[in-house]
């Protein structure tokens, strides 16, 4: 009897080959569209209303859904998005922190609420289009890979997933290149075929970030200074900026800031000066609130470690400081660490544990 994927179906080219492939694969596909969100947002100020692009998104993926002759299923998860990313997001902006909003809704929605309702309805596995790979050894442990294409590379944003979501979980596009995706949608004459690739926040996709945080926290004005405690100009307020910026201070008149710190007590936003200042660099961090693909590692051990997404790897070494947190020194000191953002720890081309970085 043919095993039963549902496949999360974004309307896009990727989620749609995905499902495509493992039809021919001899699975019984599932298509289901998430439904998370609506453009509308209710906050203590108000009532906001932000571009949505769901209705149009369904459209392509009933579309596909309907070519390859597979059911199209809805599941609303409005409330779960709002609760459990949106939440996340705005408490950590107000920290000071830059939250990575699709590492969590990785975390909380697709390997989560999406996993479990599917498995309920009777699912052997769940599918996405994320470019990454998972192998499962003789051993029965599965290991997470990057994809083969290194520039669609997409495990960075399942650094939370562990052993029970990756069992359950098939990712069709990590051995392919996302050429021959492209390809494929043409040769099958996908109506999505030629759609762009989706940006912005995970399910959410391009809207004025400042804008969004505003609706929950207004502006907060205060000082911007120099190193020295110089004050140079104004901000709008510590949330609408992060560690390495450097468009929109308003400040500098052709001389080049960027973003050093920000010091909540005092409302300040620290800038340093020059077209590469020093002290945007360190050598080392903290992360905390750990995550491991499927067993923690003996350490210290030297590593390779991604402090953003687009980000090269750059080697490390790893210690341990408790159960939930670990000292990374880099071998060259990085340009930018941000608090808030994860640090995904690889081994060669496996993904070994993630944490949020930490200054102290």
């Amino acid at each position: 009897m043919s095993k039963t994927v549902f496949v999360g179906m974004s309307g896009g080219v990727d989620s749609s080959v995905s499902a495509y492939l493992l039809q021919q694969q001899g699975y019984r596909v599932v298509g289901v569209f998430m439904k998370n969100w609506s453009g509308k947002l209710e906050t203590s100020r108000g009532v906001f209303h932000f571009p949505c692009s769901a209705q149009a998104d369904y459209e392509d993926a009933r579309q596909v859904a309907g070519l390859l002759n597979i059911p199209l299923y809805t599941f609303d998860f409005e409330a779960e998005y709002r609760n459990r990313v949106i939440e996340y997001f705005i408490t950590e902006i107000k920290q000071g922190r830059t939250p990575n909003p699709d590492i969590m809704c990785n975390k909380e929605i697709k390997f989560k609420v999406f996993l479990e309702k599917c498995l309920s309805l009777g699912a052997d596995y769940i599918a996405t289009g994320h470019y990454a790979r998972v192998n499962k050894t003789e051993d029965g442990i599965f290991h997470l890979y990057k994809g083969v294409d290194t520039t669609k590379d997409q495990s960075y944003f399942l650094a939370t997933l562990g052993q029970y979501e990756l069992s359950h979980t098939l990712f069709p596009l990590g051995d392919i290149p996302k050429s021959e995706v492209r390809k494929i949608a043409d040769e099958i004459k996908l109506p999505n075929a030629k759609k762009p690739d989706s940006q912005g926040i995970c399910f959410v996709g391009e809207i004025d970030v400042n804008a969004f945080i505003e609706s929950f926290v207004g502006e907060n004005p205060g000082d911007i200074v120099d190193m020295n405690g110089t004050i140079l100009g104004t901000h709008r307020g510590l949330y609408f900026y992060t560690i390495g910026q450097r468009k929109g201070l308003g400040i500098g008149g052709g001389i080049p800031y960027f973003v050093h710190s920000k010091n909540l007590e005092t409302n300040q936003l620290i800038v340093s000066k020059g077209m590469d200042p020093l002290e945007l660099y360190q050598q080392e961090v903290i992360i905390r609130e750990l995550s491991w693909a499927h067993t923690k590692i003996p350490l210290p051990q030297k590593l390779q470690a991604k402090i953003r997404y687009r980000s090269q790897d750059v080697p490390c070494t790893v210690t341990s400081l408790d159960d939930n947190s670990l000292n990374v020194v880099f071998d060259e000191p990085q340009r930018a660490i941000t608090q808030g953002q994860f640090l995904v720890l690889y081994q060669n081309d496996e993904l070994i544990g993630s944490g949020v970085m930490s200054y102290s």
